[in-house]
């Protein structure tokens, strides 16, 4: 049985919302499923995402294929670099407190990005909320205008033309 890691839609027209769920890859997208790991709502700026990191780490173990939007969440949780330091551990590359240390490390680093991604986020918007100052536009005096001299026109000269050759031809004729 091919086992997948898909999202299940909810919500109405127009306003979407996930369950990231493990179900059978014969079953219908909002059909029947093992089991739920977590919610994704993308109409949030950012997106919300929870899910269980345990449970799909298991899953993922196990061999269960994510679809490519459920691959970047995980990717974007640290599901999938999780995996891929416990798997560095299982090959004895180092042990398991150095991968916990470097998770641990990459989380918090993660954190605080989006974090300010946040933060500029609602910079943003609050800026977009507060009504620009009025500026009136205040129109000057007019003036009568002013009479201009007249000036005088130079006077045109003519060039000499040079003297161009006479040509030897004749000017065709139709016949």
């Amino acid at each position: 049985m091919a086992v997948k890691m898909r999202l299940q839609r909810h919500g109405s027209k127009k306003r979407p919302f996930y369950f990231i769920v493990i179900a059978d890859a014969r079953s219908p997208r909002d059909g029947k499923f093992i089991q739920k790991l977590g919610s994704y709502n993308p109409l949030t700026v950012p997106a919300t995402i929870q899910i269980d990191r345990q449970k799909a780490l298991d899953w993922l173990q196990k061999g269960a294929q994510p679809t490519d939007t459920v691959r970047r969440i995980l990717s974007f949780k640290g599901v999938l670099y999780l995996k891929h330091l416990l798997r560095g551990v299982g090959l004895g590359l180092f042990d398991e407190a150095t991968a916990m240390e470097k998770f641990t490390a990459w989380s918090s680093e993660h954190e605080a990005h989006v974090s300010r991604r946040q933060g500029a986020h609602r910079k943003v918007r609050t800026d977009k909320r507060t009504p620009a100052p009025v500026v009136r536009k205040v129109e000057a005096p007019v003036e009568a205008p002013v009479a201009e001299a007249p000036v005088a026109e130079a006077p045109v000269v003519e060039a000499p033309v040079a003297d161009v050759p006479a040509t030897t031809e004749e000017p065709k004729t139709e016949e």
